[in-house]
């Protein structure tokens, strides 16, 4: 699989272990930035990942930052984006069985690296289940697209 990274500072070490982990796996790992502890903002790198997600170039995303909401926030605003916040291994399955969630959100001060790779573990391991799931992602799609529900 390929797996689109990005993190700003404060998720910089948690994005390394990521990448670490996700190569040792055999995954190609598509890091958008950034590359160092260098304080920076967390809305370009959650877009970066995002766009190299809904573009096609990766099959998913993960995303760090303090505390994973504001790069999911960034992530969210791009159209097809469908990115999630969790902080333990069930709710990232499943966003993936339930929700189609193509990228996943970590906080680097609110998990551990050992949770955090069980998470990213848990999400690329599970499918989208479809049937009902997939009438309410469809909605997901005519909210971004204007359409009033």
């Amino acid at each position: 699989m390929k797996i689109a990274l990005g993190a700003d500072h404060a998720g910089f070490a948690l994005k390394t272990a990521v990448a670490d982990h996700l190569t040792a796996l055999g995954h190609e790992v598509l890091d958008g930035g950034t590359n160092s502890p260098e304080r920076t903002d967390y809305p370009i790198y959650g877009s970066r990942a995002a766009r190299l997600v809904t573009n096609g170039e990766a099959d998913f995303g993960v995303i760090c930052c303090g505390s994973g909401i504001g790069i999911s926030i960034a992530a969210n605003k791009v159209p097809g984006a469908r990115c999630v916040v969790c902080t333990e291994p069930y709710s990232a399955a499943m966003a993936r069985r339930h929700n189609d969630a193509n990228m996943l959100a970590l906080g680097e001060r609110f998990v551990g690296v050992d949770m955090a790779l069980a998470c990213v573990d848990a999400f690329l391991a599970a499918d989208f289940e479809g049937g009902r799931h997939a009438g309410r992602v469809a909605l997901f799609e005519q909210i971004e697209s204007g359409t009033e529900l």
